[in-house]
């Protein structure tokens, strides 16, 4: 008598499982997500399931000590472009799983596409489309001017035609483009569903853990920006990148959420041409791209992404409202820290903007998430609200406490140095920050708001 088949409920948003179906998931409040999936049966006489043994599958594992185990240091793989590396932390690691998100357009398979090109010319490579069709990708490949004498390429969606290939070619470096589209066959649910996408990462997870190949995954992302699928697949993989720009931009920068191999945050910035994603060696100088009139409520602060600092100008118009409550709007920035910060600038600074409608703004399209930029924005409203333009060779940074004191941030002598190199002549910054002595810029250190106030009259 055949055994009853298992079956669980899944949550497509957060991969939560429950005993019985429920509208809601109790554990991300999202309605009609609950969906029914079937497991496998279970090993008989409580043998282990081969492909859970051991790490990612292998078998043979001992118990060893820390200081029996080599330190030999991983050949990296270079992708042929700096700021790539840059983001991987210097180089693709053999054996690593590789996930890179985007919105719809905005570059994925391009850059995949001419990266694999690079790398084809020597090593092996296998690039494996489930969206397109092979022609589609040689037309890209053409119009970009790559070279397509050493990619191999591979039209398929199942993941166990997928490794069979791969076992026989042998490649260095994989592409499975996308991870929402391939499936496994012993699994009922549709391709893009929770368990098709935790299975099939895992099974290709344990192929490049077991040969040594690096496999570099494409996902989707919800409208939210956030990667689709169970969030266990961001824990699975060695390396999460998303690539993001807004279609009116010709810009894309390239973001590390997570990297087992190199630091977390990183940045790297490309130019879409119409010869595919150029890298940007020097952001800093394209987003101070500033008219030679300085208007006021503009001014230049220094933000650290990863391992290098990036100067970005932010931008602040305060106006009369003619509404009851009026609007807070922050693009590049969180909205409830700009609230935050004008509460404070009321209470420490004597500045009310109460009855203003404020806007900011990050010009470029960067997303500013650390707080070293409360000082920079606190001062480029004050500048747009008394209508008075900042020196333009003047940069800040700082945190900006409740108390309206001013808190040091990390990294504020490479800072300081970055604004040095691009002609900045005057600094203002926290007092924790400040250098005894820097050739070629005055530094003004402040501990209070008021101080930083008082600096700019």
């Amino acid at each position: 008598m055949a055994s009853k088949q298992k079956v669980a409920y899944v949550c497509n948003e957060c991969g939560a499982d429950f005993s019985k179906w429920q509208g809601q998931c109790s554990e991300c409040g999202t309605w009609n997500s609950v969906v029914e999936m079937k497991l496998g049966p279970a090993p008989k006489g409580g043998a282990r399931n081969a492909q859970f043994s051991g790490y990612a599958g292998s078998a043979g594992s001992k118990v060893q000590t820390l200081a029996d185990i080599s330190l030999e240091d991983l050949p990296r793989l270079s992708t042929g472009t700096g700021e790539f590396d840059r983001v991987l932390g210097g180089g693709l690691v053999p054996g690593s799983v590789v996930l890179i998100g985007g919105h719809p357009g905005a570059g994925k398979s391009t850059v995949l596409l001419q990266t694999l090109c690079k790398i084809a010319e020597q090593l092996s490579c296998l690039y494996v489309t489930g969206e397109e069709s092979l022609q589609q990708v040689a037309m890209r490949a053409n119009r970009l001017g790559l070279p397509t004498d050493k990619l191999q390429m591979l039209s398929e969606t199942s993941v166990e035609l997928i490794g069979q290939a791969a076992e026989q070619l042998q490649p260095k470096v994989m592409v499975v483009d996308s991870i929402q589209v391939v499936h496994l066959s012993d699994i009922q649910s549709a391709p893009g569903s929770v368990s098709q996408v935790r299975e099939a990462a895992a099974y290709l997870t344990r192929f490049a853990k077991q040969t040594g190949t690096v496999v570099i995954l494409v996902g989707h992302v919800t409208k939210d920006g956030s990667l689709a699928g169970p969030k266990v697949l961001e824990h699975m993989i060695d390396c999460s990148i998303l690539l993001e720009g807004s279609h009116d931009s010709r810009f894309r920068t390239l973001r590390g959420n997570k990297n087992r191999f190199g630091a977390v945050n990183e940045l790297g910035v490309f130019a879409m041409t119409e010869k595919g994603l150029k890298e940007v060696s020097n952001p800093s100088a394209i987003f101070l791209q500033r008219g030679d009139e300085v208007a006021s409520g503009s001014v230049v602060m220094v933000m650290w992404e990863g391992t290098r600092p990036l100067l970005v100008e932010i931008q602040a118009l305060v106006d009369d409202s003619h509404l009851g409550n009026p609007r807070r709007v922050a693009v590049g920035l969180d909205q409830n820290r700009l609230s935050m910060l004008l509460a404070v600038l009321h209470r420490h600074g004597g500045v009310l903007v109460g009855d203003q409608d404020v806007f900011v703004n990050v010009v470029g399209g960067v997303r500013v998430a650390e707080t070293s930029a409360d000082l920079a924005l606190v001062l480029a409203i004050v500048s747009s609200f008394r209508d008075r333009p900042l020196a333009h060779d003047l940069m800040v940074f700082g945190e900006i406490g409740l108390s309206g004191e001013i808190r040091p941030v990390p990294s504020g002598q490479e800072r300081l140095r970055e604004a040095a190199k691009h002609g900045f002549k005057r600094a203002i910054v926290p007092i924790g920050n400040a250098p005894k002595a820097m050739d070629g810029i005055e530094i003004v250190a402040v501990k209070s708001l008021s101080e930083a106030l008082a600096a700019i009259e």
